[in-house]
Parts: C-alpha cells; structure tokens; sequence
C-alpha cells in the first residue's frame, strides 16, 4: 500500500470505493491472469458474488447502493419514470435523489469526500469537497466542482462517458479505442486525486465497463471475434485498480464492487409491443412516441427494465382498472409473464416481483406494479413507438443481470455472504468509523 503519510486531516480510518459499473463476479473469478491485481486484493481481504437491487439498471442501483435504501425512498426507480395523476416523464437526476448519500453523512461529520464519475449525481453537489458528476451530465465544464477540478480534466481531456454509439457498428475497433481513451483519462482523473491524498472517503466509478459489456460480452462468454479485445480492456481496468491500491496510504481500506452483473443477450424484448398484441396497451391515433399517447382502453404499460403499472383509476389520467379489481388485473398480468416463452420455447421472464415486496419508503407511490427479472438471455424493452415484432436481435449482445454483480475489499473482516447493493453504504460507514442508526438503512453492514 501507500509510500507517502497522508498530506493532512486526522487519524480517523478513510476508505477508497472504486466502482466497475456491471463486472460481474464470475469473470474476475473465472479469469485470474486478466485480473491478478484483484485476485491479489481477495486473498489477503475479501470478495465475492453480490446481488443488486430491483430492477437491475444502473439510474436506480446507484442511487440505492450510495444510499444504502430501496428505489421507494430514493425515488428513482430507472432511467425514465413519472410522477402519480400524469402521463408526463423525466429522466432522474441527481437531485431527484431524495435519500441521504453517504458522501452527505460524511461531510456532516465532518470529514471530507471527493466523489467522481458516479452515475446519477447532476448536477454535482457544492457541499462536498470536489465532486464530477458522472452518466447523464451535460458536459465536464458543468459537471465538475469547484472550478479548478474542470480545468484540470479539459486537460487530460476527460470525458463523462464512451461514445455508446460506436458499439452499434459491425466493426468494434473504433468503440474499444474510444473505450480505451475514456478508461484512461478516468484513470488519469483518479490518480491525480488518490495522490492528492486529501481526503476521508475517496468515490470514483469506471463506467466503461457497462459499455463495453453490452457490446463485446457474448464475444467474451462465447469465444467471439472481439474476445481478446475485451480481456485487453479488463487487463487495463486491473493494472489500473491495481496501481491506485499501491498508492493508497496504510489508513485506508480500498472497495471495489460493480451495480449489477451481466450476461449474454439474445433478444431484446419489446413488452409494449407484447402488451398491444395482448390487448392490454392501445394507443389514441398510430401516430404514437410516447406515454402520454395510451388511450382509456389501456389496462397497463411498460418502462424499461420490466416495470409495469397498471392504468390505474384516480392515479394514471385516464385510468381504465377500477382500484376494486385491481389485484386481480395485476394477477392475471403477472401470470402471463410468467408463461411469456421465446421465439424457440425458452422462459422470458425468471420471476415476477410485487411491488410491496421490493419498495417501501415515501416515494412508493410511484413505484412499478410489477417488475420482471429477466431470464438470462432476454432483455426487456419498452418505448411507445411500437416495434414490428417483440422479439428481435439489436446492436448489443450483453445485458444486465441481477445475480452476481462484484464486491471485493482489502479488509478481510468485510465478510461477503448473503449480500446485496444496500449493504454497501452502511460498510463504508463502519470502516470510516462515522456513526449512524441501523434502522436507517434497508441493509447491513458487512463489517
């Protein structure tokens, strides 16, 4: 660990999260020379399988895992949701966030926090010590805070995320340089502000990961041309972790966890479009893009990944389920997802959650009814504008899985068991020795 004595603060303990957005747990264990700097971490620390939250997308895990609570407190629950009595969307930011982040309850206690590149944290927060928000922020010049923090990365030309765009051509190359390029100056960034060494709690996630495993993981998985482009990648995402490890001082623990696993996609699914073939979901006019286009006749829809609500009366506009039958409307929807089988037989859907037995909190209000685990291989869609066909085959060929996200630590006393996102805030806490009631969090720590 760290050659230098820390720079300034106290003696309390610190503690370096550094997040790898989707790496499951099965590809470090299974590739040990791609990644021997975090072998190394685990056999004198800890690590193993996690499991994320419901649903699996990274808008609602982070959020949950920074927070240590459920999407029905956060109030995010995916990339796009809506408020009860409209059929208007957003996209969440940081600032719909309504729990307490844990970089929040170290600044209360007064320590200090740099937080860097974690999804859903625009606009980026003034009360800690330097934050660059990450995934969904505008550009770094807003990002960032305080003003010389975006100076420093116009330099080293960082960018908030890869150019997703370039996985959705045939040819991966030019994606994976850009990959590349992105990984680097995150790297860069992070280096830059371990050594500033200033700091009790340390938070930067490499998002780049997700990216590439939704376009290169089924190469990997099933020994596809791009294979060894992916394990290069990987090979740089450890030598990275594994140089930032060597210049963190002896007082602070490092963690390293992911916000959900991955697999191999096959199809993508369009549940709108499944819904519509079901008499379920219709449309005022076929000139239709978005949720607010459903007509009266319309008994549920869907929002990506596997939300769905019923068009319920005195909540939804123009609600068709009166709320006397609507366990048995969100029965019978939940029994033919059950039964929803592939273009060659297989299982879609692995199981169906209820909503109160996934959220709870003061925003369940505007929770999902139902949300669909996708069985491996599947991966659920939605969208207003219809789709010929709800199965189909798009650009990516990797998915999100719920099972088998990452978490290892240099501590060994962090014990990975029976383990999930909402444990991970509660952690930090511990290591950090800042105090907090145990009742707040929906886990526990691992400490």
């Amino acid at each position: 660990m760290g050659l230098f004595d820390r720079l300034t603060g106290g003696d309390a303990p610190r503690v370096a999260f550094i997040g790898i957005d989707g790496v499951p747990f099965s590809l470090i264990e299974n590739e040990p020379e791609t990644f021997p700097n975090l072998h190394r971490i685990m056999e004198s620390g800890s690590g193993g399988d996690i499991d994320s939250i419901v649903p699996p997308e990274s808008s609602a895990c982070w959020p949950s895992l920074t927070t240590g609570v459920n999407p029905g407190k956060t109030g995010v629950y995916g990339f796009q949701d809506r408020e009860n009595g409209t059929y208007d969307t957003y996209v969440p930011m940081g600032s719909d966030v309504q729990a307490e982040r844990v970089w929040d309850r170290v600044t209360d206690d007064g320590r200090d926090a740099t937080v860097m590149n974690v999804p859903v944290t625009f606009p980026p927060q003034g009360n800690v010590q330097r934050m660059v928000s990450g995934f969904l922020s505008p550009g770094v010049k807003k990002a960032a805070q305080p003003d010389d923090v975006a100076a420093f990365l116009d330099d080293i030309d960082y960018r908030i995320d890869t150019n997703a765009k370039l996985g959705h051509r045939d040819d991966k190359s030019e994606f994976l340089e850009n990959a590349h390029e992105t990984l680097d100056a995150r790297y860069e960034a992070f280096k830059h502000y371990v050594d500033a060494d200033d700091w009790d709690l340390f938070f930067g996630v490499f998002m780049t990961t997700d990216r590439v495993n939704h376009f290169l993981f089924k190469d990997y998985e099933e020994d596809g041309e791009n294979k060894e482009g992916f394990l290069e990648f990987y090979e740089k995402v450890d030598r990275y972790i594994g140089d930032l490890e060597d210049r963190l001082p002896d007082d602070v623990t490092l963690l390293v966890a992911s916000d959900h696993g991955f697999t191999s996609e096959e199809y993508e699914v369009h549940l709108n479009t499944w819904l519509e073939d079901e008499g379920w979901l219709a449309f005022e006019d076929d000139d239709h893009d978005s949720l607010d286009d459903i007509d009266g006749d319309t008994k549920a829809y869907s929002f990506i990944p596997g939300r769905f609500y019923i068009n319920l009366e005195d909540r939804e506009p123009r609600g068709s389920v009166p709320e006397s039958e609507y366990e048995a409307v969100r029965d019978e929807l939940k029994g033919k997802l059950e039964g929803l089988t592939g273009p060659d037989g297989e299982q879609v859907i692995d199981r169906v959650v209820e909503k109160e037995d996934a959220f709870a909190g003061d925003h369940d209000d505007i929770a999902p009814d139902l949300v669909a685990i996708p069985a491996h291989g599947f991966d659920l869609k939605a969208g207003f504008k219809g789709h010929e066909d709800v199965f189909d085959v798009g650009p990516r060929n990797g998915m999100h899985s719920f099972e088998n996200a990452t978490l290892v630590s240099s501590d060994p006393d962090v014990t990975v068991g029976d383990t999930d996102l909402f444990d991970l805030t509660p952690t930090i806490l511990d290591l950090l020795d800042v105090n907090y009631t145990p009742q707040e969090f929906d886990g526990e720590s691992l400490v």
